[in-house]
């Protein structure tokens, strides 16, 4: 199967305090008093050396995405034509209307998935939380092809989680996604990260969380771009063209989405402003 869509996308959670009493029997009505039990059980479990949450205990308030067309070339190779860069739903969406949103969206358009740490993270999350939501999502659990599938780890024209793509599925260091964005001229993280999240969400921020995912998306598919260039799957006038066309967007929409001008401008910064290919 040839995909004609590319999907790139991310999430962004906070604690699911919700779950604290039938966890850990801890009935406090305070939500940062479950949130610190939470982070008490996860560091009781690992023995002291992490209070990151479990997939499972996370809830999801942002979901946002970049799709684009993919051309398929006579030569094999691929081009790619960008349509839309934003987020599901809308703000005031509760978490089983976003859940319902991606996972009906994506069983329409049937795309290729690319992420960063999807597979051991925001896929895990959206699988949990769906259960819990009742939202089915039975293409993402199709096997019929036993190689070919969105769960075969190493079915890359299916689901390239390029944290396992990069480092040949742990061959080597699962770097950062901040740290491959530093050595290519991208703008990485800035303003904001996953740890400032959930107090966002508790002054009303969720509009902020929303653009911080999207960031986060534009900078997973830069590195995509550049990932498929050096396999030999883009050319370089085609690596140059998915480039343009994110400069275009955010020339289009950066006065309504500031978001996006400063992250060009912060992409200006990281690259010298030499956003193309020589």
């Amino acid at each position: 199967m040839q995909h004609r869509n590319l999907f790139v996308f991310d999430i962004e959670t906070i604690p699911d305090t919700d779950a604290v009493p039938a966890l850990t029997g801890f009935d406090d009505p305070d939500i940062q008093a479950r949130r610190d039990e939470l982070s008490r059980y996860h560091l009781e479990i690992t023995d002291g050396r992490n209070d990151f949450h479990r997939q499972p205990f996370h809830r999801v308030v942002a979901i946002s995405f970049l799709e684009a067309e993919i051309e398929h070339t006579p030569s094999g190779g691929e081009v790619y034509h960008l349509k839309e860069l934003r987020s599901g739903g809308e703000e005031s969406f509760g978490e089983a209307k976003l859940l319902q949103g991606f996972f009906g969206y994506f069983e329409r358009i049937r795309p290729r998935l690319v992420s960063f740490n999807g597979r051991g993270f925001d896929l895990p999350v959206l699988k949990y939380r769906a259960m819990a939501h009742g939202v089915q999502a039975p293409l993402l659990h199709d096997t019929s092809n036993k190689w070919e599938n969105y769960t075969a780890r190493y079915a890359t024209d299916w689901h390239c989680d390029l944290i396992e793509a990069l480092s040949d599925f742990g061959a080597s260091a699962r770097i950062k996604l901040n740290e491959v964005c530093a050595i290519l001229g991208l703008p990485g993280k800035f303003g904001v990260d996953g740890s400032k999240v959930a107090p966002m969400f508790d002054e009303g921020r969720v509009g902020e969380i929303r653009d911080y995912c999207e960031t986060d998306v534009l900078n997973t598919y830069l590195v995509y771009l550049r990932w498929q260039h050096h396999r030999g799957v883009l050319t370089t006038e085609a690596l140059n063209k998915g480039l343009a066309d994110v400069i275009s967007l955010i020339e289009a929409e950066g006065e309504a989405r500031p978001h996006l001008r400063r992250f060009v401008e912060a992409w200006g910064e990281a690259s010298g402003n030499k956003f193309l290919m020589d």
